[in-house]
């Protein structure tokens, strides 16, 4: 009788350990994107050096009056969007919390 609640007991441990871990990963990543839409929302000015960065290295210097005015509009784009991702952290939206914009935070661009 003492192995059987033994048996049993491992059973439901076993058995509740993916949900619990599932349940973990999705509170993890719906987090990642409350983050993405803080960073978005109070940092987003960094798309204006990040653009011209970008641009720079790919155009040579013709690059820099192209991505300031390509930073220029997305600092607009990175701040709503921080304000969706924000608020719409808890959801899923878009499927699996993927990311809306690349790069991912306003920062990647000086990697």
């Amino acid at each position: 009788m003492k192995k059987l609640r033994i048996y049993i007991l491992a059973a439901f441990t076993v058995l509740a350990l993916p949900n619990a871990y599932a349940h973990t990963t999705t509170a993890h990543i719906s987090a990642q994107k409350f983050g993405r839409g803080l960073a978005g929302m109070t940092c987003g000015f960094l798309e204006i050096p990040g653009n011209i960065v970008k641009e720079t290295k790919a155009k040579g210097a013709i690059g820099f009056p192209i991505g300031l005015a390509t930073g220029l509009g997305m600092t607009v784009t990175r701040e709503l969007v921080g304000v969706y991702e924000f608020l719409s952290a808890p959801f899923p939206v878009p499927a699996g919390f993927q990311p809306i914009l690349a790069p991912e935070y306003p920062w990647d661009y000086f990697e």
